[in-house]
C-alpha cells in the first residue's frame, strides 16, 4: 500500500507554512474583515499584558485562537485543496501566500500560550489546549523577525534542494533521473552494480544541504528555548502526554517487544540475498548492504519479495484481477470502503463527500495524485484525492484514507485544538488497522474473492509480503527521529552527522552504507523528512498502534482463533469501540484514548508478535544453523 503519509492537521498548518514562505510573491491578498489578521490577531492580546494572568484569561485566549484558527485553516486547507486539485502557479501562489498568514499568526499564539505556562487554577480543557498549542510546531521559529525570516529561507531552501534532486551519471554524463525513476531501478533492478549506482546517485544530493540544516538546527533550538523547551527534540517528545525523557525510554520499550521478530527475519533475509548476490557481497553475521533491500532508503523490504518468498508457484490471491472483471469503477470501490464502515454500524459518509472528493485523474489538468484524506472546513466537509485505479493496492489505500475520515466525522464538532489524532501515531493506526481486515474471508465476502485459500503455504507467503512491509520498516521508523534527537540536544556534533547516522542505522537496522562514507556526505538529508523538518516517530508508533488496536477490536468482535485470521467487518461491538475512541480526538491525553479502544493504557507491541506469530515459527526452522545478527 503506497500512499502520502498523513500529516496531522494540526501540524500541518507549521509544516506546509514554513517551505512556502519564501515561495510567496509578497502580493499576499487581504483577509476579509471577518478573518483575523496575522497582523494582530486578538489572540495575541489577553487583558493587559502588565498584569498578572489569570485562569480566566486562559479560557478567553483558547476560545479566540479555537475561533481564529478554524477561520484561518479553512482558508489554508481549502487553498491547500485547489493547488492539489488543480496545480497552477497562481493556486501555489495563493496557497504560499495564506500559509504565510497562518504561520505568522501561529507564531504569535504559541508565545502567548508559553506565557501561561506558571498561572495557577487552570482548568483541564484550558491546559489541555495550550499544550497542544506550545507544541504544535515542529519548527519553531525565534522571536527575531530577522531570524525567523532566515528560517523560513533555509526550510524551503532544503525543501527545494530535496524536491529538485536529480542524479546524471557519474561525472554528470548521463541521462538525469529523479528520485521517482531511481526508486523504479532499487524496486526492480537485481545488479549489484546497478543498484549501487541509483544508491549513490541519490545520495549525492544531500551533501548542500549539511551547512543549511546545520544552521536550522541552531536557529530551531533557539525558537524552542524561547518558547520553554530545552531544544527542538524536546519540543517534538513533549507531544506524547509524558516528560520528554520518559517518551524516548516508551519508544526503546516498545522497539525492544518487536526486536526479536526484526532480528529472525533479518537473518532469513540476509541468507537469501546472500544466495542472490554471494556471501563476498553479503557475508553472514554483518549488516546488510543498504542499496539491496529493494527501497532506497532499506526502509521497507517488500520490493523484493520474490526474492525472499518461502513457497514459489503457490497460487496468489489476484484480487485486482476480480476487481476489473466485474467491472469496477472509482465511487464503486470507495462505496466498498464505505461499507466496511457502516457494517460496523459507523454513520454513512455526507453527500457532499461523493460530490467534492476527487476519485479520478481528470484529464484537462495537472493534479496531485498521491491519496490523502480532508475535512476542508473542520466541520465536516470530508473528501478523498486519489487517481484511483482498480486494483487491489487501491482497495486497501481507500480503505486506509476512510479510517481518516472517519476519524474527522467523528471529531467534528470538538474546539479545532482537538481536531486531531490522540498522538501523532494515532491517525495512521487508524486506517491501517481497518486494512488488517481486509482478510480473504472478507473478500470472500464482499465478492472479490471466489474461495479462501486454505495451506500453511500460502499463509506462509502472505504472511512474509506483509512482514516485510510492516516489520522491516519498525527500526527506520525509530531511527530517524533517534538521530535528529541526538543532533537536536547536542549529544551528536556537526561534524559527526554521518558517522552517527550510520551507526544508528547499524544498530537499529542492521543495515551498512554499501561504499565507504565520510563527513563529507549528508545521507539523512536523502531522507524527505529530514530536510523537510517532519518529525517520523509517528510513523514507527503507528506500526505498533495498528495491530494493537486490531486485536482489542477483534476482541470486541468475539472472534475466536489466530489474529491474523480475524476480520471486524460487520461487527457493530467492534464498531461501538472504535467509535468510543474517534469522538474523543485530542481533548484527553492518549493514553485515555487508547483505553476506549484497548482496554489498555500503555501501548504495546505485542499485538505484532501474535498477528506474525505463524511466520516467526517458520522463520526460526528456516534460521536453524544460520549465523544470525551482526
Amino acid at each position: 500500500m503506497k500512499h502520502t503519509p498523513f500529516v496531522p492537521r494540526f501540524l500541518r498548518a507549521a509544516l506546509a507554512a514554513v517551505p512556502l514562505l519564501a515561495a510567496s510573491s509578497g502580493c499576499a491578498t487581504s483577509a476579509p474583515a471577518a478573518n483575523p489578521s496575522p497582523e494582530a490577531p486578538s489572540a495575541a492580546a489577553p487583558k493587559a499584558a502588565q498584569a498578572p494572568l489569570t485562569a480566566a484569561d486562559a479560557r478567553q485566549f483558547t476560545s479566540r485562537v479555537n475561533d481564529e484558527l478554524k477561520q484561518l485553516w479553512t482558508r489554508q486547507a481549502t487553498a491547500e485543496w485547489i493547488k492539489a486539485t488543480y496545480i497552477t502557479d497562481d493556486t501555489e501562489r495563493n496557497a504560499a501566500s495564506v500559509n504565510e498568514e497562518v504561520m505568522a499568526y501561529l507564531n504569535r499564539a504559541i508565545t502567548e500560550a508559553a506565557r501561561f505556562k506558571d498561572v495557577q487554577g487552570l482548568d483541564a480543557d484550558s491546559a489541555r489546549m495550550l499544550h497542544l498549542l506550545r507544541v504544535t510546531s515542529p519548527l519553531p521559529a525565534p522571536n527575531s523577525p530577522d531570524k525567523r525570516a532566515e528560517l523560513a529561507a533555509i526550510a524551503a531552501k532544503l525543501e527545494g534542494l530535496y524536491g529538485k534532486g536529480k542524479y546524471c551519471g557519474p561525472e554528470g554524463k548521463g541521462a538525469c533521473k529523479d528520485l521517482g525513476e531511481l526508486s523504479d531501478i532499487m524496486a526492480k533492478s537485481r545488479d549489484y552494480n546497478t543498484l549501487l549506482d541509483a544508491w549513490m546517485g541519490w545520495h549525492s544530493i544531500s551533501p548542500p544541504m549539511r551547512p543549511l540544516y546545520e544552521r536550522m538546527v541552531e536557529l530551531s533550538n533557539e525558537g524552542a528555548r524561547e518558547i520553554g523547551f530545552q531544544d527542538t527534540g524536546a519540543l517534538w517528545r513533549s507531544g506524547y502526554d509524558m516528560p520528554p525523557e520518559a517518551f524516548e525510554k516508551e519508544a526503546q520499550r516498545l522497539w525492544g517487544q518487536v526486536k526479536p521478530l526484526y532480528d529472525d527475519l533479518h537473518c532469513y533475509v540476509r541468507a537469501r540475498l546472500a544466495k542472490q548476490y554471494g556471501e563476498d557481497k553479503v557475508p553472514a553475521g554483518k549488516p546488510i548492504p543498504a542499496h539491496l533491500l529493494g527501497n532506497m532508503w532499506a526502509q521497507e523490504w517488500n520490493n523484493i519479495s520474490n526474492l525472499v518468498e518461502p513457497y514459489q508457484g503457490q497460487p496468489s490471491l489476484d484480487v485486482s484481477a476480480e476487481i476489473q472483471s466485474q467491472k469496477y469503477d472509482a465511487v464503486r470501490m470507495v462505496k466498498l470502503g464505505e461499507g466496511f464502515f457502516t457494517s460496523l454500524g459507523l454513520k454513512a459518509l455526507p453527500e457532499t463527500f461523493w460530490q467534492r472528493s476527487q476519485f479520478t485523474k481528470p484529464r484537462d489538468r495537472e493534479v496531485v495524485c498521491h491519496a490523502s484524506a480532508w475535512d476542508i472546513t473542520y466541520d465536516n466537509d470530508l473528501r478523498v484525492k486519489m487517481c484511483i485505479k482498480p486494483t487491489e493496492e487501491d482497495l486497501v489505500t481507500i480503505h486506509h484514507e476512510l479510517g481518516h475520515d472517519y476519524y474527522y466525522t467523528y471529531y467534528y464538532k470538538l474546539p479545532v485544538l482537538y481536531q486531531q489524532g490522540a498522538n501523532d501515531g494515532f491517525h495512521e493506526a487508524i486506517g491501517d488497522a481497518i486494512t488488517l481486515s481486509i482478510t480473504p474471508s472478507y473478500l470472500k465476502q464482499v465478492g472479490l474473492l471466489k474461495k479462501v485459500p486454505e495451506g500453511d503455504k500460502g499463509l506462509i507467503n502472505l504472511q512474509m509480503k506483509d512482514a516485510m512491509e510492516k516489520v522491516a520498516f519498525l527500526p527506520f521508523g525509530l531511527l530517524v527521529d533517534q538521530w535528529r534527537w541526538e543532533v537536536l540536544s547536542g549529544r551528536v556534533k556537526p561534524a559527526d552527522y554521518n558517522a552517527s547516522w550510520w551507526a544508528l542505522r547499524e544498530k537499529y537496522q542492521g543495515v551498512r552504507a554499501p561504499v565507504e562514507r565520510s563527513e563529507k556526505d549528508f545521507d539523512a538529508g536523502a531522507k524527505y523528512h529530514v530536510p523537510a523538518n517532519v518529525p517520523y516517530t509517528r510513523y514507527f508508533l503507528a506500526r505498533i498502534l495498528q495491530f494493537q488496536f486490531h486485536r482489542a477490536l477483534c476482541q470486541a468482535a468475539g472472534h475466536k482463533g489466530p489474529l491474523h485470521e480475524c476480520s471486524i467487518y460487520g461487527n457493530k461491538d467492534a464498531g461501538k469501540r472504535l467509535q468510543a475512541m474517534l469522538e474523543l480526538g485530542a481533548s484527553k491525553p492518549w493514553p485515555d484514548a487508547l483505553e476506549a479502544l484497548t482496554g489498555e493504557r500503555q501501548m504495546d507491541a505485542s499485538a505484532i508478535l501474535e498477528y506474525f506469530t505463524p511466520l516467526r515459527a517458520w522463520l526460526q526452522t528456516q534460521n536453524k544453523g544460520q549465523k544470525c545478527g551482526w
